[in-house]
């Protein structure tokens, strides 16, 4: 099945050459020129993926990406910003709004394609997912059971879905409010000291008989999952 990918972009110079590469690519674009057009169309047919121009006309990129981001039913949309604006403070606002990745023009559409089905492939695991596996520590997120060491731990909903996410992404540092959008979602206000509590709970049970720490905590920038001496 062709994936269905939602084009928000107001140049129809750009969307269709965008369009053109979608389908080369094996893809199914769909085009919107506004705020309001694409949400109707999100709304009608759920697409696989979003493509948001950040510079759209009477309602920012970024806004309709905080809206995306804020319902339940397209919470886990992914979406990629499509932006000229190239400096490190947009691309982080950018990231902060809720986007998945975010890609500078002038692009290649080459490029495009690659970090499309890159952040496809994120959003959207395969079955061999369901048991995820980091140093001693296995999760199995169909069965909803967490092991060390081959011994069951039991966690509570929250640090269970903190526990996935952090083993989802290996190493890589999270803040407080990148764990705050993935974890408890947009659309629900929580302090960010909120994470401190929850991963001192998730701590505590993963090292209850002794085991090293594989969580990991970076000063004044977040929590990470590490392998132990790493």
């Amino acid at each position: 099945m062709p994936s269905s990918i939602l084009v928000i972009e107001d140049e129809p110079a750009i969307s269709e050459l965008i369009s053109v590469n979608l389908q080369h690519a094996g893809h199914c674009p769909i085009r919107a020129y506004n705020a309001e057009q694409a949400q109707n169309l999100i709304s009608d047919v759920l697409p696989d993926l979003v493509l948001l121009d950040w510079m759209l006309p009477l309602v920012s990129g970024i806004e309709v990406c905080r809206r995306i981001r804020r319902s339940p039913e397209t919470r886990s949309l992914p979406v990629i910003i499509l932006t000229a604006r190239g400096e490190e403070t947009d691309r982080v606002r950018g990231l902060d709004s809720g986007a998945d990745d975010y890609v500078v023009k002038p692009f290649s559409p080459s490029e495009l394609v690659a970090r499309l089905r890159a952040v496809m492939r994120r959003a959207q695991p395969s079955t061999a997912q369901d048991l995820l596996q980091y140093a001693d520590v296995e999760v199995d997120t169909a069965a909803h059971r967490v092991s060390r060491g081959g011994k069951p731990i039991h966690l509570g909903p929250t640090e269970f879905r903190l526990l996935r996410y952090l083993m989802l992404h290996p190493g890589r540092v999270f803040s407080r409010e990148q764990l705050l959008d993935a974890v408890w979602g947009h659309d629900v206000y929580v302090e960010a000291r909120t994470v401190d509590v929850h991963i001192r709970r998730l701590r505590k049970a993963l090292n209850a008989n002794g085991a090293t720490d594989v969580v990991r905590t970076v000063r004044s920038a977040g929590y990470a999952l590490d392998r132990p001496g790493h």
